[in-house]
């Protein structure tokens, strides 16, 4: 095990060598601004794009690494990565696509779906109040795209459990207790934690681990499992801070406000606990360890060099050859 972990630290990191600060400086001098243009316009109008966002990035980057493969569409024959489960509320695409064809008509066949999908994220995590930080870039675009291959942690699991998913990218413990702070600006569907409000595990009790006022107040939002909304409605992860890319979910846990029961475990689990603590009592050092997170992630299993292609859709394969 230690050699596989070994190696794979070795590949992530004679990738993210190849990935470089102002990549695109030469050939598409105005690439970022590109980007940046349009996610200003659609931060204007809806903050919440930053949340979208951060979760596109992170169900690409662990399906295949970070090259796009979440964007393709499906076809009559396969189901591409964006129809499985867990994508089924992933949204930003329409972000994503007028990006792309306005660098096509700046830079035919040059920037990456993969780094469009980076820098947006860099750049609506800044006007969310979050850090401002540069990312390296130069990945290219994926081949494959099967939703079948789509295994992401789930809101239910313990910190053990969902470490194992982290920890096969090559990231630690400890990225994932800050890439989970991603959550500050995220919601949720009732769905996904309605049993931590009267059933709990089958007790017939709410989870004793979330604040009662909370579990009572989410309870007339949600319903119950045995008697829900007609709807699925959402609820903000971060009941506090909403749409502000701060520490202040790691404050929320620790006053037992987690929605989600695996964020919750952040604040009670000896393995993330600590660090949640430190996170929650300082907010430079969330914003800096969230950059260090975010980049350590954007270089998961990247394809650089001459491997994969440069879409000129993002959609859709430019080759035969690709699979969704």
């Amino acid at each position: 095990m230690m050699l596989k972990v070994f190696f794979l630290g070795c590949i992530l990191h004679l990738a993210s060598a190849q990935l470089q600060n102002g990549f695109y400086s030469t050939s598409c001098p105005r690439a970022e601004s590109i980007v940046q243009q349009v996610v200003v316009k659609k931060f204007s109008a809806d903050r919440s794009i930053t949340a979208a966002l951060l979760r596109m990035h992170f169900h690409d980057c662990f399906v295949r690494g970070c090259d796009a493969s979440i964007l393709i569409d499906s076809t009559k024959t396969r189901s591409s990565e964006k129809d499985a489960g867990p994508n089924l509320t992933v949204r930003g695409f329409e972000l994503i696509d007028e990006a792309k064809r306005n660098l096509e008509a700046a830079c035919p066949s040059t920037v990456s779906c993969a780094d469009i999908i980076t820098l947006a994220t860099r750049d609506a995590v800044a006007l969310a109040g979050g850090p401002r930080y540069n990312v390296s870039t130069g990945r290219r675009d994926g081949l494959v795209s099967d939703s079948s291959e789509v295994n992401l942690p789930g809101p239910s699991l313990s910190i053990s459990d969902a470490a194992r998913f982290f920890t096969a990218k090559g990231l630690t413990i400890n990225d994932m207790v800050v890439l989970l702070g991603a959550h500050t600006v995220g919601v949720a569907h009732c769905g996904f934690f309605q049993d931590r409000l009267s059933n709990f595990q089958g007790t017939g009790k709410p989870d004793p681990t979330m604040d009662p006022a909370l579990a009572a107040t989410l309870l007339k939002t949600c319903g119950t499992q045995s008697r829900p909304l007609s709807r699925d409605p959402t609820v903000f992860l971060d009941q506090n801070t909403s749409f502000i890319v701060d520490n202040q979910f790691y404050n929320q846990i620790r006053s037992k406000r987690g929605i989600l029961q695996i964020d919750q475990e952040l604040a009670l689990d000896s393995l993330s606990a600590p660090l949640a603590s430190r996170l929650a009592a300082n907010n430079n050092l969330f914003q800096q360890s969230f950059v260090n997170a975010m980049m350590k992630m954007g270089s998961v299993e990247v394809l650089v060099g001459n491997a994969g292609e440069i879409r000129k859709n993002c959609r859709v394969f430019n080759k035969p050859g690709g699979r969704a």
